[in-house]
């Protein structure tokens, strides 16, 4: 017979009081923050792209609400059905998907178009979470145990990889890998597949598209095409040292306003801010999303079940791998891809994602005294 959750209830204003409300102000600041540099990129213009922004932001903060008070037994409960409609939407994409700059990634339901990439983000950690709750860890270090979370990553990667998006998909990879890592799976078993990875890099190069080849050889010289390939990490690097320490002034970005950065507004809104707020608005952005990662991280250390700390941290590393690579990215430390800069860039579906995660992070924190039994997982 399987084991029953402890049973702990709450009454809505309980979990009102146990909410993390300095988590909540701290998303805010930040997206205010994209609020004004959006605001910037279209020069002071709110009605378009800003007022959209606003509304999604509205309309996330909700979702981020529901998913927080929510039961966390429920999340638990349909941590599968959430991966297989996130994937099976990956397999509608496939077919049918809206194309947007050179990729079918969206799929256009009438009201809004959405992104399933940016959704499996979340589900993946979700279902990850589910399924080492279930497992000892004894069974963690046997490799059979492994084959079926190994199969969920790789699956919706390759999906993704199709659209094409190798950044969505690397951080599908790495975001699922560190899942395995805080399971307890033994770093020999990394260092292995790390391994085998550039045994295999000279056949996985041949499987690039042209423009992705084209990308990884601009990051080692940038110079070798500056009008094509190597204009916008050119730009930006430009726009970040003109910058300075304190920056040019609000909507004062001669790179920017100039037009000679582009997709200010999405994946480079992070070298808009530094050339306007120089690299103490860089450094206090920065500290923004540190402050996020360690209440997530705080967070995830007073749970006492094992499936909410693997879920908040979950969430946790799924942001850090947006900051990082965003950032390292448009500073030229590692090649430019389609990673945009978590609550700052415009764009919807994934500022739904994030804060619905955010909501299950909280919703980890509002439960943090129940105990769910490790075999729970496997029995329903």
């Amino acid at each position: 017979m399987a084991m029953e959750f402890q049973d702990v209830k709450l009454t809505m204003r309980q979990k009102l009081w146990n909410l993390n409300w300095g988590l909540v102000l701290l998303i805010c600041v930040t997206v205010a923050v994209g609020v004004g540099i959006l605001l910037s990129s279209t020069n002071g213009e709110w009605d378009g792209l800003v007022a959209r922004q606003s509304a999604r932001f509205g309309a996330a903060l909700i979702v981020m609400f529901v998913v927080a008070l929510a039961n966390i037994r429920f999340w638990l409960r349909h941590a599968y059905v959430i991966y297989a409609i996130a994937l099976a939407m990956l397999v509608v994409v496939d077919f049918m998907g809206s194309i947007g700059m050179g990729a079918q990634r969206w799929v256009d339901i009438g009201v809004i178009r959405l992104q399933p990439s940016e959704l499996m983000k979340v589900a993946l950690v979700l279902a990850l979470a589910r399924y080492f709750h279930g497992c000892s860890l004894d069974e963690v270090g046997r490799l059979r145990w492994l084959i079926l979370p190994l199969v969920m990553i790789l699956a919706p990667a390759a999906l993704v990889l199709r659209q094409p998006d190798l950044g969505t998909a690397s951080l599908l990879v790495f975001g699922g890998g560190a899942m395995f890592l805080l399971a307890g799976v033994r770093a020999w078993k990394f260092a292995v597949l790390i391994v085998a990875a550039l045994g295999a890099a000279p056949f996985a190069w041949r499987l690039l598209h042209d423009y992705q080849q084209e990308r990884i050889l601009t990051f080692l010289d940038p110079g070798r095409d500056p009008l094509g390939a190597g204009y916008h990490i050119l730009q930006s690097k430009i726009a970040l040292g003109s910058g300075g320490l304190f920056g040019r002034g609000y909507m004062q970005g001669t790179q920017t306003h100039l037009n000679f950065l582009p997709e200010k507004q999405t994946d480079f809104a992070f070298t808009m801010l530094a050339e306007e707020f120089g690299l103490v608005g860089g450094l206090v952005l920065i500290t923004l999303y540190t402050l996020i990662l360690a209440y997530c991280i705080v967070v995830a250390l007073r749970a006492r079940s094992q499936f909410a700390r693997l879920l908040a941290l979950g969430i946790a590393n799924t942001f850090f791998l947006y900051v990082f690579i965003n950032i390292a990215m448009v500073t030229g430390l590692i090649p430019v891809v389609g990673v945009p800069l978590p609550l700052i860039s415009y764009g919807g579906t994934a500022l739904m994602t994030l804060l619905a995660g955010f909501g299950l992070v909280m919703c980890t924190s509002i439960h943090r005294d129940l105990q769910i039994p490790r075999r729970h997982a496997l029995a329903n």
